[in-house]
């Protein structure tokens, strides 16, 4: 079948200024890239910032296409493509390094040496690269995954979230069978945290937060107890349920520094912290604790490592049903009020997902 020559796509034209068109090139793959013909986009929370404020070295605006969390069919193959066929479900990550430097090389093209440098390979796809709110795009086979048939497209959509909770999990070396393991931060990213520390063997699963209808959803993940901040002090309430002992992993996802501090405050002796969130202002933690009961603190940068890899797997091994978390749907030409819905969280919205 032709490919057709335009797309729809939301295209953000300055700061604030989303909008469809229906006359844009459809892209063709490179060598090395398949063509995706994208079925369901989720709006991730760094979505919202880059519409107000743009990111660097994105394309030019009146250009540029954004989001990253997309799923769909392989439309075409580039030249040398060999993995995949048309018609492939699919995933994607947004993170695709340059292969060349020594991050890259030893497998962490998340935080590429070279990030932003279309010349020397690197893409970040809906960053600075275009991405998924559009009829196609194009990804470099690095960066693309095919999806199980029993996970539908929509909820595939969080296979890029999963792989963030489980690069945070393997920073810090795992989840080991019986361990008491703390969430901070009910949104996606934290509740998939609990899903797949359950899935890990963890112990004792205890998810915080603020909001009464995403911790009960916790509950359904998997956790065994839920902590509201605005109720009670975490902390504490982490001690008395350790026996005085604390956490032995923790999975800080709010992106709050009062989080961040409360994760070092509850964590045990040689503990393990890992800061998935992204932080609006430095936060005052008690370094000298981190030394003193030699807490391992790691930093874990969206799904590196090929974590998408391993989440898809452990994610169909168990056949776990993603719906719960998938809130909103919406055409792709009512992005604003897809948007909207997100940022406000309309409907206790959680994951909406825009489908082109």
């Amino acid at each position: 079948m032709a490919l057709p020559t335009t797309m729809k796509a939301a295209v953000l034209f300055g700061e604030g200024d989303l909008r469809l068109v229906d006359d844009y090139p459809v892209p063709r793959p490179a060598a090395g890239e398949v063509l995706i013909r994208v079925a369901a986009c989720a709006i991730c929370g760094s979505d919202p910032k880059i519409l107000a404020h743009g990111w660097p070295n994105h394309p030019p605006y009146g250009q540029f296409i954004f989001g990253h969390e997309y799923t769909g069919l392989v439309a075409a193959l580039g030249e040398g493509v060999t993995s995949f066929e048309v018609g492939d479900r699919v995933c994607v990550e947004p993170h695709k390094g340059c292969g060349i430097c020594d991050n890259c090389r030893d497998g962490y093209y998340t935080t590429c040496l070279n990030y932003g440098d279309r010349a020397k390979g690197h893409r970040h796809y809906g960053f600075s690269t275009n991405g998924g709110y559009a009829e196609y795009a194009c990804n470099h086979v690095n960066s693309v995954y095919k999806v199980p048939k029993a996970i539908p497209l929509d909820e595939a959509t969080l296979l890029t979230t999963a792989a963030t909770s489980l690069y945070g999990i393997r920073r810090i070396g795992g989840i080991q069978a019986g361990e008491t393991v703390v969430v901070f931060g009910p949104g996606a990213i934290g509740l998939m945290g609990v899903l797949l520390a359950r899935l890990m063997g963890a112990g004792i699963i205890i998810l915080t937060g603020t909001r009464s209808s995403r911790l009960e959803l916790g509950w359904e993940m998997g956790a065994d107890v839920t902590i509201n901040v605005r109720d009670e002090d975490p902390v504490q309430r982490i001690f008395d349920l350790t026996d005085g002992i604390g956490a032995d992993a923790i999975l800080e996802c709010s992106g709050t520094t009062q989080a961040a501090v409360d994760a070092v405050g509850c964590c045990k002796k040689n503990g393990r912290i890992a800061l998935v969130g992204i932080y609006g202002q430095p936060a005052p933690l008690d370094v000298n604790k981190v030394v003193q009961w030699n807490i391992t603190v790691a930093g874990s940068k969206a799904e590196g490592e090929r974590s998408m890899a391993q989440a898809i797997a452990l994610l169909n091994q168990h056949q776990v049903d993603l719906s719960p978390l998938v809130t909103h749907t919406f055409p792709l030409d009512r992005i604003q009020e897809a948007f909207e819905t997100a940022e406000k969280r309309l409907g206790g919205a959680l994951k909406v997902v825009v489908n082109p």
